[in-house]
């Protein structure tokens, strides 16, 4: 972990340092989890290789596009980076649209639609895993839009790598059924669901322990599967 001082300016704050603290007796189950996620990553994507393929094609013979969803997302210390998803969207519908999805969104396709049922649109963020700039368990990253409306303590989630999932994805694995049907989607989002599931990754980041997260992630298999 970087010292305090030397954490981004709006980062060194009293409610970051709480958490911060936290971490500091915690240096063993953060190298384990860097560990943990190179080695299964590496595994996972040489197993998974067929299975990107086969969804590659699907993927293009249903719409016109790329195959492949890149944004710039934000994860540990305030480092932007470029996210990979599989494309479950019409080509450049993050500029005719909302940042973030509602249920029934029109922008989605039909087979956009089937791999985000069962999460296979966010397999590509094994590369993300592997390359350190996310984890297996983390806050979800976000665009630079939301994390600028942050509070003191929620920049506390940027002491960690940014996750493909976390006990905050498991509670609201509905998040666009929540944000249907408002004017205004961006800004419940920031004013009514961000805080909320916060609450569960600030929770998460106080729990810390490689034992941890690997119960979230087996509790995500049981959630999509539910």
């Amino acid at each position: 972990m970087l010292k305090f001082n030397e954490l981004p300016e709006y980062m060194q704050n009293d409610a970051v340092k709480e958490y911060y603290d936290i971490l500091q007796k915690k240096k063993l189950s953060l190298f384990l989890k860097r560990v943990f996620d190179i080695v299964v990553s590496g595994i996972m994507i040489i197993v998974l290789l067929p299975i990107f393929a086969i969804l590659a094609i699907l993927i293009k013979c249903d719409s016109k596009g790329p195959v492949m969803f890149r944004q710039v997302r934000i994860t540990r210390y305030g480092k932007e980076f470029r996210i990979f998803k599989f494309r479950t969207m019409v080509n450049n519908a993050d500029k005719i649209g909302s940042q973030v999805t509602t249920n029934n969104d029109a922008r989605i396709t039909k087979v956009g639609a089937k791999l985000r049922g069962v999460r296979l649109d966010e397999l590509p963020q094994l590369f993300n895993v592997f390359a350190g700039d996310m984890s297996f368990v983390g806050t979800r990253p976000e665009v630079k839009k939301y994390v600028e409306r942050y509070t003191d303590s929620m920049y506390a989630t940027l002491l960690l790598p940014a996750g493909i999932t976390s006990e905050a994805s498991i509670e609201y694995k509905d998040e666009e059924k929540l944000l249907a049907g408002g004017e205004d989607t961006d800004e419940i989002y920031v004013n009514q669901v961000l805080p909320q599931k916060m609450k569960y990754n600030l929770e998460s980041i106080k729990k810390f322990s490689i034992f941890s997260d690997i119960k979230t992630m087996f509790r995500t298999v049981f959630a999509v599967l539910k």
